[in-house]
């Protein structure tokens, strides 16, 4: 038995059909099975008005008709008030008068990947041939995608700004370990141009990031005026919504290269939306699906696809090739370069200790005394170390290697006072004093037990105040030909080789012993 549909049903169906949707699609809208679609489908085609000479034959299009009404609004005032966009469903078909239409089942598909509009467009038409703009593919996108929330644009003189970040780069083969890691990705983007420079790097370390700083703007010919940048460890010690604190190596190399560094504030990425989004563009765009042998490999990806790709794009919001745009406006606009590469150092407080000192990567320098107790600032590279006092530079030392003390300026060692050395030397010189052996065997005790034969050396010299020097002497050098070096050992020998005291007999009759006869009571009472 045949079906037929009331009337406002019957106009739902072939409006729907008059736009292109699939039966199935039709039927999950309406509800109205795919072979009475089928059957009206028919009916639709045998009855289509004839074409009449003069009349215009309607134009395919890819976008909304000419006066700006969207074809889905048409339809639904052609179903009737009641009607309603349909949702789009796996497996239903796209509206037919796209270009990209056909291509519905791999758009979804990389669309699934996260791929960018701009990817797929480069895929289509590297995988089969696409032969219609990167507009077309975007307008078809917009069917079957939200459209974005707007935001606010940061307008940029050129040669003024420049945005700094880093992001997760491609798994990458780490060589020494043998695992598959995300480096990291650095890319410094111009503001004006869009233009900009990225590396992949497995640390955000300080030293890292300046040298990246310089890479970037060898490579762009020039420094921009502000260098805008998240709130990275390496840049700023103390994010703040009203005044950070960059670091204060930062700052220097800041001064080095004539920039000014600009965090953003707080939880607020939009004041870095360039970067933000060039940096989305380079993980869709350029590294999205990949996977390298190595960081070499990696970077020479990233530097081929600047090349060939992202400089000779035309930019949404510019209208403009990226590179064109950087050449002919942007980059006279930049700041020179300097002319050495920045000198790295390492800066951090240090409390004076009563000795005088400093310690400073396990090494030891001198201060004015007047600084005993006081918090200082240091500032150390590989062949200096300047200690600051309320920003007054009141010392200025050679690099020396960990353990050890650093001379006073204008002196050839390290003042004795103020080093355990000088205790040493005191207890040596003592040993010497009381002959030749002991001292010899005092030197070996150091040389054997470190800092532990200081108070070892301290008993054996106590020793020679109750046993004969003579004794102590032969004690030592029976202690060095045996390498003893312990107190017991040396204190043993030491009453051996003294000489026995005589022992005094007793006498019973002595002139001075008065006879107990001779006592009487009262002189003990």
């Amino acid at each position: 038995m045949t079906n037929y549909l009331k009337m406002p049903k019957k106009s739902h169906v072939l409006a729907l059909l008059e736009l292109g949707w699939s039966y199935r699609r039709i039927e999950a809208e309406t509800g109205v099975r795919r072979e009475t679609v089928s059957r009206y489908d028919r009916m639709r085609q045998a009855n289509a008005a004839k074409t009449f000479p003069g009349s215009d034959p309607s134009p395919p299009t890819d976008s909304a008709g000419p006066t700006g009404v969207d074809s889905s609004n048409a339809a639904n005032t052609f179903a009737g008030s009641h009607a309603k966009p349909a949702e789009t469903f796996p497996g239903s078909g796209p509206p037919a008068r796209f270009a990209a239409t056909r291509y519905h089942d791999a758009i979804l598909e990389k669309r699934a990947l996260g791929l960018t509009a701009q990817r797929i467009w480069q895929d289509l038409t590297d995988e089969f041939g696409y032969g219609h703009s990167y507009e077309s593919v975007k307008r078809y996108l917009r069917t079957i995608t939200p459209r974005a929330r707007a935001v606010g644009v940061f307008e940029s003189e050129p040669g003024a700004e420049g945005q700094v970040d880093f992001f997760r780069g491609a798994p990458t083969l780490d060589a020494p370990t043998g695992q598959w890691k995300r480096p990291w990705v650095f890319r410094l983007t111009l503001s004006c141009s869009r233009h900009g420079y990225e590396e992949a790097v497995w640390d955000q370390q300080l030293k890292t990031f300046l040298r990246l700083h310089e890479r970037a703007f060898r490579d762009l010919e020039g420094v921009p005026a502000v260098v805008r940048l998240d709130n990275l460890k390496s840049g700023v010690l103390r994010a703040c919504f009203y005044d950070p604190d960059v670091n204060e190596v930062y700052t220097a190399f800041a001064r080095h290269w004539n920039f000014t560094p600009l965090p953003i504030q707080p939880r607020r990425p939009q004041e870095n939306g360039k970067q933000e989004r060039s940096g989305g563009y380079v993980k869709g765009n350029a590294l999205k699906g990949h996977r390298f042998d190595s960081l070499e490999a990696h970077n020479a990806h990233l530097q081929h696809w600047n090349r060939t790709i992202a400089r000779l794009r035309i930019h949404g919001t510019t209208r403009r090739q990226v590179w064109t745009h950087f050449v002919e406006v942007e980059r006279a606009a930049l700041r020179p370069l300097a002319a050495d590469p920045f000198p790295l150092f390492n800066c951090g407080e240090r409390t004076v200790h009563p000795d005088g000192h400093v310690e400073v990567d396990g090494s030891y320098y001198p201060v004015p005394a007047r600084l005993l107790g006081d918090l200082v600032r240091v500032q150390w590279d590989a062949q200096l170390v300047r200690v600051y006092h309320r920003d007054e530079l009141v010392m200025v030392h050679a690099h020396v290697p960990a353990g050890h003390y650093a001379p006073m300026p204008g002196q050839r060692t390290p003042e004795a006072t103020t080093r355990q050395q000088a205790f040493i030397a005191q207890l040596l010189g003592r040993c010497e004093r009381v002959g030749g052996p002991l001292q010899q065997w005092a030197a070996a005790a150091l040389d054997d037990r470190g800092v532990r034969a200081i108070r070892l050396i301290q008993g054996v010299l106590g020793l020679t105040r109750t046993l004969p020097r003579e004794a102590v002497l032969r004690a030592a050098t029976t202690a060095l030909t045996h390498r003893l070096f312990r107190y017991k050992q040396l204190a043993r020998l030491a009453t051996q080789a003294a000489p026995a005291q005589p022992s005094l007999p007793l006498v019973a009759d002595d002139p001075s012993i008065r006879p107990l006869t001779d006592y009487t009571l009262e002189e003990f009472s």
